[in-house]
């Protein structure tokens, strides 16, 4: 949804945020679109009895012909201010991957590098308490995977989650967080400072709507997200009933492949790997146990490493002014406002980017990113 966007996006997001209107609704109105050949750009046009004419059930006509393209035109403004771009099921940014799991989100909200979305994922998931093997083996393996060039996806929880995100930034490598709670809210509240650092850095997804707080029920539809973007996924401790078990029935149900770290039989945080290591997951020690699945489909690129090198050489503000400039060149107000600076190190930060050919500066004090995407 850059620029404008497409009129079937912000419909579909119009829709999305409606109360009581979820995917399956959805999927509904959109088969009669699809069915009726109804031109995207009508969409906003038609009212709740055409709707109702069409076959729609009152509810869904009611919601379907009471949304308005300024409004729909004017929430996305509002969110891009925040940092916070939309991009919907129609958008060309969209993952492949997540277009062939069972079930794709209409919507996904994104803060960060959305470029991260095509690119080879594994997901690591895991126990929100793990023992200290589980700690070791989960760093030992995301660390290498991030070194030889794999985005990391985990849902940003306590315990495996925070521990694979937190790898994969000291590495330098790159790690999506999908979250079961809108992309601005922090959860749990001690990933406060690791969700500004991925949301720099990396990338942070979420299906619901901004200001969506936290519920059990949100969690399982997140950990489909967290599959539907990965190549595969590597759980790392789980009891029995382990939540992480979730993410791997989704994961053989996108058609992924599934990794389980061994662990000590007296465990019971490992008794949920063992049982799908009994399955059929493949057991998995180290990084090369995953990477050797995938020698026909990725292969490490080879100037990431050159690229590393000059993008360490960026701090932590110039990171943030990419993200911002990422999206489309800003002016300087915009980017006063985004990052809440004040004027002397914004114009600083400004200054060394221009210095190191990354930002060049445009007519009527606007800045574009110009230098290569940030890894």
């Amino acid at each position: 949804m850059k620029q404008e966007g497409l009129p079937e996006a912000l419909w579909v997001m119009a829709l999305h945020e409606t109360t009581g209107i979820g995917w399956q609704s959805i999927s509904t109105l959109m088969r009669i679109v699809w069915h009726k050949g109804i031109p995207f750009d009508e969409l906003f046009r038609i009212p709740e009895q055409t709707w109702l004419a069409l076959g729609a059930q009152t509810k869904l006509a009611k919601a379907a012909g009471n949304i308005r393209l300024e409004e729909a035109r004017e929430r996305l403004g509002r969110l891009r201010l925040r940092g916070i771009e939309p991009m919907s099921y129609f958008d060309e940014a969209y993952p492949t991957l997540m277009k062939e799991s069972a079930k794709p989100p209409w919507m996904l909200y994104t803060i960060g590098r959305r470029e991260l979305l095509n690119d080879f994922s594994i997901a690591i998931v895991g126990t929100r308490s793990p023992t200290a093997y589980g700690r070791v083996v989960c760093e030992r393996i995301a660390g290498a995977l991030a070194e030889s060039g794999v985005c990391l996806v985990s849902g940003m929880a306590r315990g495996i989650d925070g521990y694979s995100h937190r790898e994969a930034l000291r590495r330098g490598g790159a790690t999506i967080a999908v979250l079961g709670a809108g992309v601005d809210v922090a959860y749990p509240p001690e990933h406060n400072h690791l969700h500004r650092e991925i949301a720099e850095q990396g990338l942070i997804v979420s299906e619901f709507p901004p200001g969506t707080r936290p519920s059990p029920g949100l969690f399982p539809l997140r950990n489909r997200i967290i599959a539907g973007l990965s190549r595969g996924v590597l759980i790392v401790e789980a009891a029995e009933k382990s939540g992480s078990l979730i993410t791997g029935d989704y994961a053989l149900d996108c058609g992924r492949d599934v990794f389980a770290v061994p662990g000590p039989v007296t465990s019971p945080k490992s008794l949920g790997t063992l049982q799908l290591i009994k399955n059929g997951a493949k057991p998995c020690a180290d990084a090369n146990d995953i990477l050797e699945e995938y020698t026909h489909l990725f292969v490490p690129p080879a100037p990431r490493a050159a690229k590393k090198e000059v993008h360490e050489k960026l701090t932590k503000e110039e990171r943030k002014i990419y993200v911002i400039l990422e999206q489309g060149d800003a002016s300087i107000d915009e980017l006063q406002r985004k990052t809440s600076w004040d004027f002397g190190l914004l114009h600083s930060v400004l200054l060394s980017l221009v210095i190191k050919s990354q930002v060049k500066s445009l007519s009527g004090a606007v800045y574009a990113w110009i230098g290569e995407p940030v890894r």
